[in-house]
């Protein structure tokens, strides 16, 4: 079922409805930008959405900067929603289960990455702390370290958070601030005659909408929204398969989100079960519609590698199971937010390439600072515009999971 929307033209047209989009209208609202808002998604059940397919969890052991910061606010906004959120009574009081992320190092070569990666998360203000293998075993005894050279985990501020609240708070006082979200898809854009600004986007449903502005909020399908700009973006889907499950013999304390060295990772997710993730090791690009479980990489892959480092999940009963998609940024695995530098009132909010929902809250609000006061207010995003895409310059992100 498509909807109509109820006007010719729009100040800004967000495409995508889902966290980011969200996140960019309700921020929107709350910058009193001046001007209608209307948010297109294809589809609002979210059935195959990046935002329903999530860890739903936050960090800040990264190693750029910028997305320590990043998530620092994240972390502030969750844990005074209500706050953020005009002292709204119906605002759930919202906290972060800070179990920690636990990487674990089993090359000289992944150690130093830690260490330097320390450096940069301590000068950000974050709590990281680095473990030898002796530390590890002492505080979390169902570890196998027996290929563990060294190890980090942050305590503070870091492990899960009910993302599917803000979500839906967003979204709801975003309606009830005015924006208008509608069932529908964008086919096509008009750009004017020196192509520098896209004058109306195209419906699936035929109608022609004029606009100030778009924010290409799509997700995995970004670079489908560019091109109808004009526009390539390195943005593509790629599957990630989780699964929960039960143990036979359940672990006595909160098991940090571990990533091994393999690339597979492992969390507490709470009432007994716990949540693991990874992908296969050839890695490509798939079709916008693929979700279809890989069965073989369970017992080929994850199980085993589960089953070694933690040897109390040798016997473990699977639960239930899904495959997602990545928005994931080929070019160096970050952000790609603001304009693009010749069609002007084109926007980018894509490509965070897992991180999406624990950037979710920077994210919106730089967007929403960007359109209505031209310039970031809070925290100076522009690293991470188009301008090092033209340029050939990555910001390489080294702790993507």
């Amino acid at each position: 079922m498509t909807q109509a929307p109820r006007h010719h033209t729009y100040d800004i047209i967000i495409v995508g409805g889902a966290i980011m989009g969200s996140s960019a209208a309700w921020f929107l609202t709350d910058n009193d930008f001046n001007g209608r808002i209307l948010v297109i998604e294809r589809d609002p059940t979210y059935q195959f959405a990046s935002t329903t397919h999530t860890n739903s969890c936050m960090r800040q052991q990264f190693s750029e900067e910028l997305n320590v910061r990043i998530s620092q606010f994240a972390a502030d906004f969750v844990k005074n929603l209500r706050e953020y959120m005009g002292g709204d009574d119906r605002i759930p009081d919202l906290k972060i289960r800070s179990f920690g992320y636990m990487y674990l190092a089993n090359t000289e070569g992944f150690a130093d990455i830690l260490r330097e990666n320390v450096k940069v998360q301590h000068a950000a203000g974050a709590a990281t702390q680095l473990m030898t293998p002796e530390q590890i075993k002492a505080a979390y005894p169902f570890y196998n370290v027996d290929d563990i050279l060294l190890g980090s985990i942050n305590r503070v501020d870091e492990g899960y958070w009910d993302g599917a609240a803000v979500f839906d708070w967003w979204r709801r006082q975003a309606r009830e601030r005015g924006i208008e979200y509608i069932e529908n898809e964008v086919v096509g854009m008009t750009l004017n005659a020196t192509g520098t600004r896209v004058e109306s986007v195209t419906l699936k449903s035929g109608e022609q909408i004029g606009c100030g502005h778009v924010i290409n909020a799509s997700g995995p399908r970004a670079v489908e929204t560019s091109r109808m700009a004009g526009i390539d973006i390195p943005v593509e889907p790629r599957k990630r398969y989780s699964w929960v499950f039960t143990a036979e013999k359940p672990l006595d304390r909160d098991l940090p989100l571990t990533i091994d060295p393999s690339g597979v990772h492992v969390r507490e997710n709470g009432g007994g079960t716990y949540q693991a993730g990874g992908h296969s090791d050839i890695d490509p690009a798939v079709a916008y519609d693929d979700f279809v479980m890989d069965h073989d990489i369970w017992q080929d892959h994850i199980w085993p590698v589960l089953a070694t480092r933690i040897p109390q999940f040798e016997a473990i009963k699977v639960q239930s199971e899904w495959a997602g998609h990545y928005a994931y940024n080929t070019f160096d695995h970050n952000a790609i937010i603001g304009p693009h530098d010749q069609v002007t009132n084109f926007h980018f909010l894509n490509g965070f390439s897992g991180h999406g929902l624990q950037q979710s809250p920077a994210m919106g609000r730089g967007i929403a600072e960007l359109l209505t006061h031209g310039d970031y207010r809070s925290l100076d995003l522009s690293p991470f515009g188009y301008a090092r895409i033209r340029a050939q310059q990555p910001i390489a992100e080294k702790a993507v999971i």
